[in-house]
């Protein structure tokens, strides 16, 4: 079962720490649209080809638009090696519904 961190938890965790990595695996124009600060942008469908180019020693938490293509993700990484991945609960959508009102939805 892959580990999923709420909103609320994903900004205390980015207040207090810069030993992470946001991996947004979403479509690049949906990454236009809204992303979270600093997030790397690696389409789902791509992941498989790109995982060395991600640090294994931090959290990487995987983030889309409501938390299903995340989930992929990270099970995907955690086959890959990498223990540390989590998956953003409800997405930029949610996370843009309880934590930052002003950012763009669609």
């Amino acid at each position: 079962m892959v580990q999923e961190i709420s909103p609320q938890d994903l900004q205390l965790m980015l207040s207090e720490s810069q030993d992470y990595v946001l991996l947004d695996v979403r479509q690049p124009w949906e990454f236009k649209i809204c992303h979270l600060p600093n997030s790397l942008n690696i389409p789902l469908n791509d992941l498989d080809k790109l995982t060395t180019q991600l640090p294994d020693d931090k959290e990487i938490v995987t983030i889309c638009h409501h938390g299903v293509r995340s989930k992929q993700a990270a099970i995907l990484l955690g086959q890959c090696g990498y223990p540390k991945a989590v998956s953003l609960q409800g997405g930029v959508d949610a996370w843009a519904r309880d934590i930052n009102p002003t950012m763009e939805r669609y």
